[in-house]
């Protein structure tokens, strides 16, 4: 069974640009994205989806690089597949996608997995679940999926889908619409027992703003969050390791657990606490490492 996704900071980079392809790699980024799709112009996408499989054939990676192809009803993305999965990504991300395009790319993907002699299942996908109207409509219908380890969601494009003009309220916060759609994401990813994976922030020189978002995010269960800048990377990083604090806490909470085997409750600091805080505390532990 695929492991879910284990990445705090998760860095886009655009296919057609050697050096910010560089910059990504040399960041504190735990993934990287190399992205075909928003980032890239059409006219420029077959020397870039040829630039990326040389990319990856040729540098030493320090973290995984994964790619975004194109939508699977576009005629790029099966020409970034078969220019990409003989160089052997460490992951695909598919964008604007439903349950069936994540079970198509799985068949598209031992294919040509197949034909590269490559180990088949070995290629993971992170799939983009709320960028369009029936993309909403079945993000909770992922359990199961095949090679699925991360589910996202996306603002901007889901406010395109629905034809808004803008995805936040008077406030600046994100409007009701789409605070729905990151917490169906939230739901949907615990349904499918895979990481759920926050949404960028788009301002990179808001460093108050991201740290802010990516520590409500984790709080509220996201595992990692996605950047558009290496400048984003360190706080992103931070927001989703946890502190001193926590793991002290945590690690009493167990302690009070193992000091009381078979118990359904025990008391702490002057608090009852029950087996959905034990697991809180375990799961927060694993994110240690």
């Amino acid at each position: 069974m695929t492991q879910p996704l284990a990445a705090r900071s998760l860095l886009f980079a655009p296919g057609d640009s050697p050096r910010k392809l560089e910059k990504a790699g040399l960041s504190a980024a735990d993934l990287v994205i190399i992205d075909l799709e928003d980032a890239v112009a059409e006219s420029a996408k077959p020397n870039a989806r040829k630039a990326v499989a040389e990319h990856l054939k040729a540098t030493h990676r320090r973290q995984p690089h994964w790619v975004r192809i194109n939508p699977l009803d576009t005629p790029y993305a099966l020409p970034d597949l078969a220019a990409i999965v003989p160089a052997r990504p460490d992951g695909i991300v598919l964008p604007k996608a439903t349950r069936a395009d994540a079970e198509r790319l799985d068949h598209y993907l031992t294919a040509l997995e197949t034909a590269a002699g490559l180990p088949l299942g070995g290629i993971p996908v992170f799939v983009l679940a709320t960028e369009t109207a029936a993309g909403v409509f079945d993000v909770g219908n992922y359990s199961g999926c095949p090679r699925l380890v991360a589910l996202s969601w996306g603002a901007e494009d889901s406010a395109t889908a629905l034809g808004a003009t803008s995805n936040r309220d008077d406030d600046g916060e994100y409007d009701f619409p789409y605070q729905l759609f990151r917490a169906l994401c939230l739901t949907g990813a615990a349904a499918a027992s895979v990481s759920a994976i926050e949404t960028i922030h788009g301002d990179f020189r808001d460093a108050e703003g991201l740290e802010k978002m990516a520590r409500r995010a984790r709080r509220a269960g996201f595992r990692g969050m996605l950047a558009i800048h290496p400048d984003q990377v360190p706080v992103i990083n931070a927001a989703f390791s946890p502190t001193a604090e926590e793991i002290a806490h945590a690690e009493k909470v167990v302690a009070a657990f193992d000091a009381n085997p078979g118990a359904g409750t025990v008391g702490l600091d002057g608090a009852m606490l029950d087996m959905p805080h034990l697991k809180r505390a375990q799961t927060l532990l694993a994110m240690k490492g």
